[in-house]
């Protein structure tokens, strides 16, 4: 009796329907929208930066210095985003950070799909 009592459970609560987004990750009722941390890497997968990043939630940026000689065109950027939020745009590989004038943007969403901050990521090279 007990067997067929949570079988039963676990088939309503596996239909229920819960909102998914386009890249089927879970909608949630979260609004927090931040970035909570930032590293950023060579094409070895090793840290080229000098020192910890800043993130500054409130101007939306992340300031990160990197070693003289890093290759900026080959790095590869990762962000710690609060729970449940996502980045746009995505990142799937190498992204060219050599056009330091222009910093790239990331748009963090919320939990809940509603809230976008952009994050500017301003990179620059330790003097030699």
């Amino acid at each position: 009796m007990c067997t067929i009592l949570l079988t039963t459970v676990a088939l309503v609560a596996c239909k229920e329907d819960f909102p998914v987004d386009e890249d089927g990750l879970l909608i949630t009722t979260r609004t927090q929208c931040y970035v909570s941390s930032f590293e950023i890497l060579g094409s070895d997968f090793q840290t080229v930066r000098t020192k910890t990043a800043v993130v500054d939630t409130l101007a939306m940026t992340v300031n990160v210095e990197v070693f003289y000689g890093t290759d900026l065109k080959n790095l590869y950027p990762q962000f710690s985003l609060v729970t449940d939020a996502k980045l746009d745009p995505k990142i799937t590989g190498k992204v060219d950070f050599s056009d330091l004038a222009n910093p790239k943007k990331y748009t963090v969403i919320s939990g809940n799909r509603k809230i976008k901050k952009t994050y500017t990521v301003n990179v620059t090279v330790q003097k030699p």
